[in-house]
């Protein structure tokens, strides 16, 4: 199984770089993720964000792979703990099928847009470099959960 990280915007802070790198290079073979920086839309003065969250989502949708679960990152999405994602991610795993995660641009994601399901990483708006680094602990978390690493500690201390 493969998780694809599709995100617009491709210039990021080095500490995001590094962050991702980091929580990624920990996930098993098996559970690879990989990440894709796909360009924002060219911005004018026109300010249209219907037509630039129109141009993202087309970038998103030709980068995912045609038989992979898609899961749009939103604020109104789903909320998980880590336990559950844990067991998203079992679920997934189990499936067989590849999982791509959209993230959008600072517009959001283009409402035409057709996901399987929805998730809210936080009922707060973050940063879109604060994202991917969330994401990619997330994801390593629920794997250590699954795993029964001692990473995830579950509030116990």
């Amino acid at each position: 199984m493969r998780l694809w990280v599709l995100a617009i915007g491709s210039k990021m802070p080095a500490w995001v770089e590094a962050g991702v790198a980091e929580y990624t290079a920990r996930m098993p073979p098996q559970m690879r993720v990989e990440w894709r920086a796909l360009p924002l839309a060219r911005r004018g003065r026109s300010g249209d964000p219907v037509r630039w969250r129109r141009e993202e989502g087309e970038r998103i949708l030709a980068a995912t792979p045609g038989d992979a679960e898609r899961v749009a990152l939103e604020v109104g999405g789903k909320r998980l703990d880590s336990e559950a994602l844990a067991q998203r991610i079992d679920t997934w795993f189990a499936g067989g099928r590849d999982v791509a995660l959209w993230i959008g641009g600072p517009d959001g994601l283009d409402p035409a847009l057709q996901p399987d399901w929805r998730w809210s990483l936080s009922p707060l708006t973050l940063a879109h470099p604060v994202v991917r680094v969330v994401l990619a602990e997330q994801l390593y978390r629920a794997w250590s959960i699954q795993a029964r690493l001692p990473y995830h500690r579950g509030g116990e201390e």
